[in-house]
C-alpha cells in the first residue's frame, strides 16, 4: 500500500529545570526516542503501550502540536517537519485529532454547532449558509441529530461529546486523523458504538487512523497493524494478525498473556524504568526474562524478522 504518512527517527524530549525564575536545565524526559513506522492510505495503525511510554507525545508530534526535536515527519512525499506555524494551515486540514477526553476538549462556551463550524470559517469553506448546511450533515453522518446543534457540551452525554469531537476533525475532510485514546473516558456499551462509527468512516471517506490505546482489545477490534510502544521506543511493529498470534518481543508476549482466556501470564518484575534516565542496552532489559549479557550493553534495532514483522531484540 502506497505511505500516507513517514515517521523517520523522531525524537521529542522535555527538558526538565530547576528553579523558578533563573531555571537551570538539569535532565530531560525522553518521551519519543528514535521512532520510525509509515501510515498507508486508508490504514490503521494501533499504537499501544503502558501509560507513560510516549503514546500521546507521538501523536501530537506528528500533528505538530509538539515541535519534534530531530527526525523527519513526510506526508504524501512532503517533508512536514520543519515548515513554519504561518505555513501550516494546509497541514491542519489533512490531518486533525480525536483526543481522549470529549468534555474538556470542547469549549463549554461554544454550542456544539458553532464548535464543528470553526474550522470551517478558519479555512474559509464556505458561507454561512453553506457551513450550516455541512454542520448538518456532519452531525447526521457521526449518528447525531441536527436538533442538538444548539446545545452546549455539558448538556450531552459522553458519547455525543465524543461524536461532536469526531464531527469536528472530519468538518475540513482530513485524509489523516490521531485518536489518542478516543474511548477510554467512555462506557464500555459506548465505546462499542464509537469503535463502529470510526470503522464505517473510515471505510466511507477513506481515512487512515493512528490509533492510540493501552486496552489491547480495542487495538484487536480497530487495528490493520499493531506497534508496541516501552519507554519512547517502538519495540515491534507487525499486522495485527500475526502480532497476536506470533508476538515475538518479550514485552509484547508479557502483554498478551494478560488477556482473558491465557493460561501462562507472564509477570514482569520491577517498575518501567525513569525516561529521565532509561537503562542502557536495551530499554527493556530490566525486566525482561529473557534478557542475556548483550542486552545491557548494546540498544538492539528495529529489525524485519519476516515479511513486515518488525522486531526490537537481541533474541532475533
Amino acid at each position: 500500500m502506497t505511505p500516507l504518512v513517514e515517521i523517520k527517527d523522531l525524537k521529542k524530549y522535555h527538558p526538565l529545570r530547576q528553579g523558578y525564575i533563573f531555571s537551570k536545565r538539569r535532565g530531560e524526559v525522553r518521551a519519543v526516542d528514535g521512532v520510525s513506522f509509515s501510515i498507508s492510505e486508508g490504514e490503521t495503525l494501533g499504537l499501544v503501550g503502558e501509560s507513560g511510554c510516549g503514546k500521546s507525545t507521538l501523536g501530537r508530534t506528528i500533528l505538530r502540536l509538539e515541535e519534534p526535536d530531530s527526525g523527519s515527519i513526510v506526508f504524501r512525499s512532503e517533508d512536514i517537519t520543519h515548515i513554519k506555524a504561518k505555513d501550516m494551515k494546509w497541514w491542519r486540514k489533512e490531518a486533525q485529532m480525536v483526543f481522549q477526553d470529549p468534555k474538556n476538549s470542547l469549549d463549554p462556551r461554544m454550542t456544539v454547532g458553532n464548535s464543528i463550524e470553526e474550522a470551517l470559517i478558519i479555512h474559509d469553506m464556505g458561507d454561512q449558509k453553506k457551513r450550516e448546511r455541512r454542520v448538518k450533515e456532519l452531525m447526521i453522518k457521526v449518528g447525531l441529530e441536527p436538533d442538538l446543534m444548539a446545545r452546549y457540551p455539558h448538556e450531552l452525554s459522553g458519547g455525543q461529546q465524543q461524536r461532536i469531537g469526531i464531527a469536528r476533525a472530519l468538518a475540513v475532510n482530513p485524509k489523516l486523523i490521531v485518536a489518542d485514546e478516543p474511548v477510554s473516558a467512555l462506557d464500555v456499551s459506548v465505546q462499542a458504538q464509537i469503535l463502529n462509527l470510526l470503522a464505517d468512516l473510515k471505510k466511507e471517506l477513506g481515512l487512515s487512523y493512528l490509533f492510540i490505546a493501552h486496552n489491547l482489545w480495542v487495538i484487536r477490534y480497530i487495528s490493520d497493524r499493531v506497534a508496541i510502544m516501552y519507554l519512547g521506543k517502538i519495540v515491534e511493529l507487525a499486522d495485527k494478525k500475526e502480532l497476536f498470534r506470533s508476538p515475538l518481543h518479550p514485552y509484547t508476549e508479557a502483554l498478551l498473556s494478560a488477556l482473558p482466556g491465557k493460561k501462562d501470564r507472564i509477570i514482569l518484575k520491577g517498575e518501567v524504568p525513569s525516561p529521565v534516565d532509561p537503562p542502557s542496552g536495551c530499554r527493556f532489559h530490566p525486566r525482561c526474562p529473557r534478557r542475556f549479557d548483550r542486552c545491557e550493553r548494546e540498544e538492539p534495532e528495529l529489525k524485519d524478522i519476516c515479511k513486515g514483522h518488525f522486531v526490537m531484540c537481541h533474541l532475533y
